[in-house]
């Protein structure tokens, strides 16, 4: 019986020692991944939205009330807008500033009440991103705003776990769907009704669309590109962003992912790696969605880095497309940074006023042109090579594997794995293993008596 007590105390001092730190750093981590927009906001006056052209469809891309997933917001806003044949509106449940993953934040061109009054009608396509289901009630208004623009006249696209609100409706029951391979043996459980594809990029069925992880996304507005526009203006929205895995249009199927062991690398990286490098994301007029998109969903994204966005001034920075994004620091505010990455295949120019703007302050940061250098590469593939020099290979593998990205070409160098992220855990687990010792002598053990005289 007290063999079977030591037993049970180590294993329990194992528990809390090496789970309660794994909670608290997986937290924190957690803390700044969904964080959302909490500064004052300043005037938002003279802000500008999108011209609506009657003459051309509508495209409404879905912002939640607290954080929704960055590159499954980002990407789509570009790809369609980048046509030139579509309204496209960043519409939310109200007009207050939006947060996505990684700490970017978005201010909406409609609410759904005054997008619904302005057009008289459904969108043309709504785009429904990944929206953390932890929003709880707060979430309902989204529910409630694509059931009601959920007849066949309008094409919902659902965005790797965007899947999983858009089957809280109900509308994906009896139909085929896919989501992130990480979340679907999950949704397979909670959704029976629906019919969960492992094995495909994107899934048609009906009006209804939706990907798998993250970049299948971009096969999924590219199918739909092609049922609306047609192949050469398809294949030209792939060229123009370098896109190298177009084949996956005509053909979805995929081998599909699986949670492995060496996947530990991620939680590890969210639960121990508790000296987050800093990394400033500089906010500039005319920067291109996609590529600022790649920068959170690769670094924050990790566990390993904050990100942090700062801009000359508290106004509006309008992106290429015309979407409205507030920094949460200034130039002349912004903490120490670790290096201050400067995204977008055209940086080198238009975020020429804002980098003089850092200069001027002084700054010792190093700036890290991420795009610019390699304006033909698509945009997610500079941000995994640094991760991965950054931290590991293991780190920015995981990281493609997380995005869906599937391409062996990427040239990851680095050491293999973190010391940081698997040595930390070994020794919290070596401490409590003395722990353990120290009770189970001080407590358990029967003390030897002398005998007695």
């Amino acid at each position: 019986m007290r063999y079977l007590l030591r037993i049970v105390v180590f294993l329990c001092v194992c528990a809390v020692f090496v789970g309660g730190f794994g909670v608290l750093g997986y937290t924190r981590t957690m803390q700044h991944e969904m964080s959302v927009y909490d500064k004052p906001v300043p005037s938002l006056q003279g802000v500008e939205t999108p011209e609506y052209d009657p003459h051309k469809p509508t495209v409404a891309v879905i912002l939640g009330n607290n954080a929704t997933e960055v590159i499954d917001f980002l990407v789509p806003y570009e790809m369609f807008s980048s046509t030139g044949a579509y309204n496209v509106f960043a519409v939310a449940s109200d007009r207050n500033v939006k947060s996505l993953t990684g700490g970017l934040d978005v201010i909406p061109h409609y609410s759904f009440t005054e997008m619904d009054e302005l057009l008289g009608k459904s969108p043309d396509i709504l785009v429904i991103p990944n929206i953390p289901m932890m929003e709880g009630k707060k979430v309902h208004p989204v529910r409630d705003w694509i059931l009601k623009n959920s007849g066949n006249e309008t094409t919902l696209l659902s965005i790797c776990n965007g899947a999983e609100t858009l089957a809280d409706t109900g509308l994906l029951n009896g139909k085929s769907a896919a989501t992130h391979w990480g979340d679907i043996s999950r949704l397979e459980k909670k959704y029976p009704e629906v019919h969960w594809k492992r094995d495909q990029r994107y899934v048609p069925d009906g009006n209804i669309v939706s990907s798998a992880g993250v970049t299948s996304g971009i096969d999924a507005v590219l199918y739909v590109l092609s049922q609306k526009l047609g192949e050469a203006a398809t294949v030209k929205t792939a060229e123009e962003m370098n896109y190298p895995l177009y084949h996956f249009v005509h053909h979805p199927k995929m081998e599909p992912f699986s949670i492995e062991p060496s996947d530990a690398a991620y939680i590890l990286n969210f639960a121990y790696h508790w000296e987050k490098r800093k990394a400033g994301v500089m906010l500039y007029n005319g920067i291109e969605e996609t590529a600022l998109g790649s920068v959170f969903d690769t670094y924050s994204a990790s566990g390993t880095t904050k990100t942090l966005t700062i801009s000359s001034s508290d106004r509006p920075i309008v992106t290429k497309h015309h979407l409205n994004l507030l920094a949460r620091y200034q130039m002349s505010n912004a903490p120490k940074l670790d290096k201050m990455i400067v995204a977008g295949t055209e940086a080198k120019s238009l975020a020429m006023e804002a980098v003089n703007d850092w200069n001027a302050q002084g700054k010792e940061t190093r700036l890290l042109f991420l795009h610019s250098d390699s304006p033909k590469r698509f945009v997610m593939e500079a941000p995994l090579e640094d991760l991965s020099k950054q931290e590991d290979i293991r780190t920015a593998e995981f990281a493609a594997k997380r995005l869906e990205y599937r391409a062996d070409h990427l040239n990851l160098e680095g050491q293999s794995f973190s010391l940081e992220a698997f040595g930390r855990p070994l020794l919290i687990g070596l401490l409590s293993v003395l722990v353990a010792l120290y009770i189970d002598r001080r407590f358990i053990r029967k003390k030897k008596t002398s005998p007695s005289m």
